[in-house]
């Protein structure tokens, strides 16, 4: 299929799984591969349902997947059946809150990228930070060995533009990405299935963005379709901002309903993913959503839910954001690099 827009949706998994075992494929069935669902701006909070969303949401997927109150701070680790949640240090021994351009960074290299800028920083990499990132990350690791990595948030035209104007800077993510010769997906790449849109859904690329042709997805769908485009990659990545973005400037309300959204799609990958032979791996870079009295960032700990493959037991490793990517390289079978 040359457009996957043609194919049932049903079919496009199922076919994304069959291309994922192909000879001359660097993943296939019987080889590990991880993904990073990325919630930005995601902490452990109260159990306020007046302060924190989600302790006010309908979340029926995480729920079942990890039990009640899960996303509640100073708990510790949750462990379940299918998953283990680790509360996760963000501050990395630092005074201040916690930005998106340095958690991002320290998630993707696994350094302690705050104190080797001096600060925390963001929300766009400054110099050091982007020094660091093109140092090396997992994108670029995972592309060093021969395998297949991927950042399947797609950016519009009018975002390629104020980046080749030098208007607009790249984030940490797609710095990563494009420092390790990785293409930026784009609309086409939405359009085709090989994207997913950050809302999930595709409905912002019609109704803001003026994309009339984009399909439109339901949540449940949108996050089958990670878990397929997962499957053909060793290491893939989905930034997921929105969480962010209504931590700071949306209300309580919009707030549940974005998160309910996103246990939607959550409930969608999470149906799709094969636990035998992938890791899940749920984070976040700081604090935020999870406290609506204000619109700051918190220093609180961030959870990382890892699901699927040896979750316990990777979970045991993991104390702060520079523990995650000793993770991802001890499943995948990479060295650990000397930056």
């Amino acid at each position: 299929f040359h457009d996957f827009r043609a194919v049932p949706f049903r079919t496009f998994t199922a076919l994304m799984l069959r291309l994922s075992a192909m000879p001359g494929q660097v993943t296939t069935p019987d080889r590990a591969h991880v993904h990073i669902f990325f919630m930005d701006g995601v902490g452990l909070g109260a159990a306020d349902p007046a302060e924190n969303p989600f302790a006010a949401a309908r979340l029926l997927n995480l729920t079942a997947l990890l039990g009640a109150e899960w996303f509640v701070g100073g708990r510790g680790p949750v462990a379940a059946a299918r998953a283990t949640l680790v509360p996760t240090d963000a501050t990395l021994g630092l005074p201040g809150r916690p930005q998106s351009a340095t958690g991002q960074a320290t998630i993707l290299t696994g350094r302690n990228v705050p104190a080797l800028a001096g600060e925390h920083y963001g929300p766009k990499p400054n110099a050091a930070v982007a020094n660091i990132v093109r140092q090396g990350t997992l994108f670029s690791e995972v592309a060093a060995a021969g395998g297949r990595a991927a950042l399947l948030t797609p950016y519009p035209e009018r975002y390629f533009e104020a980046i080749n104007s030098g208007r607009r800077l790249l984030s940490a993510v797609p710095l990563a990405a494009a420092s390790a010769g990785l293409p930026l997906l784009g609309v086409d790449d939405l359009r085709a299935g090989r994207a997913v849109s950050p809302d999930f859904t595709g409905a912002g690329w019609r109704d803001f963005l003026g994309y009339a042709d984009v399909a439109v997805l339901s949540p449940e769908d949108a996050g089958q379709r990670i878990a397929a485009l997962a499957a053909a990659h060793d290491f893939s990545f989905f930034e997921h901002w929105p969480t962010d973005q209504v931590g700071h400037r949306g209300s309580l309300a919009e707030a549940v309903a974005h998160l309910e959204s996103m246990d939607a799609a959550l409930g969608g990958l999470l149906d799709a993913w094969d636990d035998a032979h992938s890791l899940l791996i749920l984070t976040s870079d700081h604090g935020n959503l999870e406290e609506k009295s204000h619109r700051q960032h918190t220093r609180n700990a961030v959870p990382t839910i890892l699901v699927g493959r040896d979750h316990a037991a990777h979970a045991a490793t993991i104390h702060d954001l520079t523990d995650i990517a000793a993770v991802v390289r001890r499943v995948l079978g990479l060295p650990t690099p000397n930056y």
